[in-house]
């Protein structure tokens, strides 16, 4: 029988934005030592150090979501962007790759790809995404420049979505504490494995942990090698995104350029809504993303071994493998 999960991380809709973890300000102490990050000196940084050690402590913690708010953008060339991100990120965890040639900073900005397009992936389209989280413990997004309309996040805490599960729905929570199968992504070739089988939920040691990425899913399933996916495991999925969209349940979100945004994938599903860019290439959305494993993190169930690569509390685990390499 499973158990209501009782946790700073169940949070709904805009309760988010009270709480205290959840907005920091870049202050006059932490834009010094920015500028030392961004000239490359070896000068300490015990503010930045002192602010970034709270976010990882919160994300594990806490409600599982910070912003951080008004980094020195105005200017700065790409270069440099992904440089300073890569710093502050490293003081919350590990850098984890996002690409089977070892990509740290990814873009988040429309490509222009075709949808059947093997390089495609749903950031590098303007198109609405589904509730998700992605193959890392911690993800980070750095607004560089924001469409000229549309491209909000709403976040949403996956464990508040299990306690109505488990309050209306206790046979769909039932099957999602199964695992499902998860085809290999398009672009991870470094992964040997076609596909994987992992729960949405699961709770190892007292700790929580949500995972779903609905297209790769959807993929396995659509497998001849694969069995169906059931009826019953269908509309388990379709209600976890239904009580992901109710209004109340998510908040949303429009990043402004210099808003560093953090969340904790295990405790926290999110989306981007559609957006039209403006028609001018160098004014066109574009986000920093990086994936970061943190030595603070949970216990995970056995059967994230092989998408994660390592289950245990403090490992280094998730993004993809690069080319060549075996699992």
């Amino acid at each position: 029988m499973h158990e209501a999960i009782k946790s700073p991380c169940v949070w709904h809709g805009e309760e988010l934005f009270n709480r205290k973890d959840w907005l920091h300000e870049i202050n006059a102490e932490h834009a010094r030592e920015i500028e030392y990050l961004l000239d490359g000196n070896e000068k300490p940084t015990p503010g930045l150090d002192r602010l970034f050690s709270g976010i990882r402590n919160s994300l594990e913690d806490h409600s599982g979501a910070t912003l951080v708010r008004g980094l020195p953008v105005e200017g700065m060339d790409t270069a440099c962007a992904k440089q300073l991100f890569l710093k502050l990120a490293s003081k919350i965890g590990a850098p984890v790759s996002q690409s089977a040639d070892g990509q740290l900073v990814f873009s988040v900005k429309d490509a222009g790809y075709r949808e059947d397009d093997p390089r495609a992936r749903g950031p590098n389209t303007s198109k609405k995404l589904t509730f998700h989280s992605d193959r890392c413990d911690i993800i980070g997004f750095f607004c560089l420049k924001q469409a000229r309309s549309g491209g909000e996040n709403d976040i949403v805490s996956s464990a508040a979505i299990h306690n109505l599960l488990l309050r209306d729905h206790p046979e769909l929570l039932e099957e999602l504490y199964r695992p499902f199968y998860y085809k290999r992504h398009n672009v991870d070739t470094g992964n040997s494995l076609p596909y994987c089988r992992q729960p949405v939920f699961s709770v190892t040691r007292e700790k929580f942990a949500c995972n779903l990425l609905r297209v790769l899913i959807d993929r396995a399933y659509a497998m001849p090698e694969l069995p169906d996916m059931t009826k019953l495991q269908q509309e388990a999925l379709d209600t976890v995104e239904n009580i992901a969209s109710r209004p109340g349940m998510h908040a949303n979100i429009r990043q402004q350029p210099g808003d560093m945004l953090f969340m904790n994938n295990w405790v926290t599903l999110h989306r981007r809504s559609e957006f039209e860019d403006y028609p001018e290439a160098e004014r066109k959305r574009h986000i920093l993303r990086v994936w970061i494993s943190p030595p603070n993190n949970r216990p995970l169930d056995p059967l994230f071994m092989d998408n994660y690569g390592a289950v245990e509390a403090g490992s280094i685990r998730g993004g993809m493998l690069k080319a060549g390499k075996e699992n």
